[in-house]
């Protein structure tokens, strides 16, 4: 297992992927982009610590068959889910398979930031 943590981040919107990019690569943080389900399942084997900066309304496979294929597979990653506010309640009622840290909206980034690092750590912990 590659010992440094990423930042894996699913969202069809590139402006999106190019901000959350510059701002978590100024935290320090490595981040991997993709614009799609397929592309980040075609990449990511769960060996790799982390997390799963998810937007649920990507095409294709959404965030939330995205979640389901992952543990179908078995992959176990921390997944913080990006959102708009109206589907928060949605997302809060159907996610129930783990704890998801879901900030109100993305441009939330303090809160964004806290829930990327706790994830980040408790991946790490569940590893050692």
């Amino acid at each position: 297992m590659n010992d440094e943590p990423t930042v894996f981040v699913v969202d069809d919107d590139k402006n999106i992927l190019v901000a959350l990019r510059f701002l978590l690569e100024a935290e320090d943080l490595k981040v991997e982009t993709f614009c799609s389900a397929r592309a980040f399942l075609s990449h990511y084997d769960g060996n790799h610590p982390g997390c799963l900066l998810l937007d649920l309304r990507i095409p294709g496979n959404n965030g939330l068959e995205l979640q389901e294929l992952l543990c179908a597979r078995g992959i176990d990653i921390p997944i913080v889910i990006i959102t708009s506010r109206d589907e928060k309640l949605m997302t809060v009622k159907t996610l129930d398979m783990r704890e998801l840290g879901v900030p109100e909206n993305a441009l939330e980034y303090p809160v964004l930031l806290t829930r990327i690092h706790s994830a980040i750590a408790g991946h790490l912990e569940c590893e050692n």
